[in-house]
């Protein structure tokens, strides 16, 4: 028999791996797998964090993006924006240490969540390169600071090399990094349609972008208005579980249960508390630092019983109806476009979210193709959480999910596929449920996936009825061309069986077709009574669709 080991030499090995080296051997869990999608990652890290500090300090954002090729499958990217900068206190933290930042702990609306992203660049640059990070940030009052980082993957720390104080009033944070192993495409999962996505959910951004070929395209600024900065909102009763509130008390200043319940949680009033208190065994009067684990449960299953208000939507701030036909008419000038948003509401009891979507047609809507048909294009799926593209994972994400739900047969698109329309949807909320740390896709909520396909089945009546009236107009056109075709010919028989002029015949007939016909565009009102009626036999309502939403 082989010689048993014994558990000390077992747990020879045993160490505490730093998070650092966890993400290092696991690069994936950050989005940087395969040669695009660790690209076009780090354009989404750099260029979100970069909108997200612009707005949270009311400044309209302007950002540039330079990527330049090094060598074969070797990239630098520079991305410098007019942001609020980073005070010089915490220039070290923000770049080179993980789970480090101002968003995680925070419960509002903000495209990043998790403190992974510029550190997550720094690492997946010093990990294929083998180079640090050049920073330069300025707050506009006076201090200027330019370094290098890197991070101790060891003991998940950061080190400034470099590092230069100076005085200047430059406001804004530079980021130049070098990347290997990666590849630059122009195609549909690369780093500039992730641009051009970006810049349709935030018209009032202006970005330029210069690729590796020294193109620019300078995506402009559509509206002038900076969107307000989300609030921070509090936990809702009914998306909390045990563990939330003992955390939660942990960390409360407040003296009791009671007021710690009523000042840190949304919509408990002080009628709601003695609610609580009649269903737990227990004195709310005592402080929540001694709260335990068997009493948290007993609050949270009150919670369960009792008919709380709604969580409170004031925190957040969708894009808006016309921003979204601004920036879309800039970018794809449709023929048709249709915005819709629907009204707040949440998920899993207590998250609350908001569901804006846009459906435009023809123009350049949708995505070209390589086919040699001139302007043959295909179905565009824009998928956004909190203003920020979605471009990878999208076979597993609730947004495809909801539209492939639809039925767009019973809408007039035979062939969605091969359609020229581009489908915008966009979420918002506090907190994305994401399907991993890549943030590239959306879990598959119920209370989401419903909103979305109520947005889009909305949107999708608009559509038909469009597309309905445009093909009568193409109709009566082709018969009025047919009837004045035969217009000279006809004029000319009558006028030698009636021995009139044959032009004043002439002349009677063209006011007869277009008494008949009218002018090339069918009159709108008719059309549109006529298209109701026709439209009446797609509007049947499926079983998932409540009275209320119709």
């Amino acid at each position: 028999m082989p010689e048993q080991i014994s558990g000390e030499k077992l747990f020879e090995e045993f160490k505490t791996v730093q998070l650092s080296e966890f993400f290092r051997k696991n690069r994936q869990y950050l989005g940087y797998v395969g040669k695009i999608k660790s690209l076009t990652t780090v354009i989404h890290e750099l260029l979100s964090n970069s909108l997200d500090a612009c707005e949270e300090a009311k400044i309209s954002p302007s950002i540039k993006i330079i990527i330049s090729e090094l060598g074969t499958e070797h990239y630098k990217v520079r991305v410098e924006d007019n942001g609020p900068g980073i005070p010089e206190k915490h220039l070290e933290k923000v770049f080179g240490q993980l789970l480090t930042g101002t968003k995680f702990h925070r419960n509002i609306q903000l495209r990043g969540q998790q403190g992974l992203g510029v550190s997550g660049c720094v690492l997946f640059s010093q990990m294929t390169s083998g180079n640090s990070t050049y920073i330069k940030s300025g707050t506009g009052k006076g201090k200027l600071v330019e370094a290098r980082v890197e991070i101790d993957i060891k003991t998940n720390s950061p080190n400034l090399i470099d590092k230069k104080v100076e005085n200047s009033v430059m406001r804004g944070t530079v980021v130049e990094a070098e990347f290997k192993g990666v590849q630059y495409t122009k195609g549909i999962r690369g780093p500039f349609e992730y641009v051009r996505w970006t810049a349709a959910a935030n018209p009032h951004a202006e970005i330029m972008f210069k690729d590796p070929e020294g193109s620019e395209m300078l995506f402009e600024r559509v509206v002038d208005n900076v969107p307000k900065v989300p609030k921070e909102i509090k936990p809702h009763p009914s998306g909390l579980e045990a563990h939330d509130i003992l955390d939660m008390a942990l960390k409360s200043k407040s003296r009791a249960v009671s007021s710690f319940l009523s000042s840190d949680l949304a919509r408990v009033s002080s009628d709601k508390v003695r609610e609580i208190q009649a269903l737990v065994d227990f004195d709310l009067a005592k402080s929540p630092k001694r709260l335990e684990w068997p009493e948290a449960e007993q609050i949270v299953k009150s919670f369960k019983k009792i008919k709380f208000m709604a969580p409170p939507t004031d925190g957040l701030i969708p894009i808006g109806k016309d921003q979204i036909e601004k920036a879309l008419n800039n970018l794809l000038s449709p023929d048709f476009i249709e915005v819709i948003s629907r009204k707040p509401t949440t998920y899993k009891g207590g998250i609350p979210f908001i569901v804006e979507i846009a459906i435009s047609y023809g123009g350049n809507s949708g995505r070209a193709t390589a086919s040699k048909e001139i302007n043959e294009r295909k179905v565009e799926i824009m998928r956004f959480a909190n203003r920020s593209p979605l471009l990878f994972d999208a076979g597993g994400c609730a947004l495809t999910k909801a539209v492939n739900s639809i039925d767009w047969r019973r809408y007039k698109l035979k062939d969605m596929e091969n359609s020229p329309v581009s489908l915008f949807i966009n979420l918002i909320s506090t907190h994305v449920p994401y399907t991993s740390a890549g943030k590239q896709a959306v879990a598959g909520e119920e209370e989401i996936l419903n909103e979305i396909r109520m947005a889009l089945m909305r949107a999708s009546r608009s559509l038909q009825r469009f597309l309905s009236g445009r093909r009568k107009a193409a109709e009566i056109a082709e018969r009025k061309k047919m009837y004045e075709r035969y217009i000279p010919e006809t004029a000319k028989a009558l006028a030698k069986l009636t021995g009139k002029k044959e032009d004043e015949l002439e002349k009677k007939l063209k006011v007869l077709v277009l008494e008949r016909f009218g002018d090339d565009e069918p009159d709108e009102e008719e059309t549109e009574e006529e298209l109701e009626e026709e439209s009446a036999a797609y509007d049947e309502i499926p079983e998932d669709v409540s009275e209320e939403d119709e």
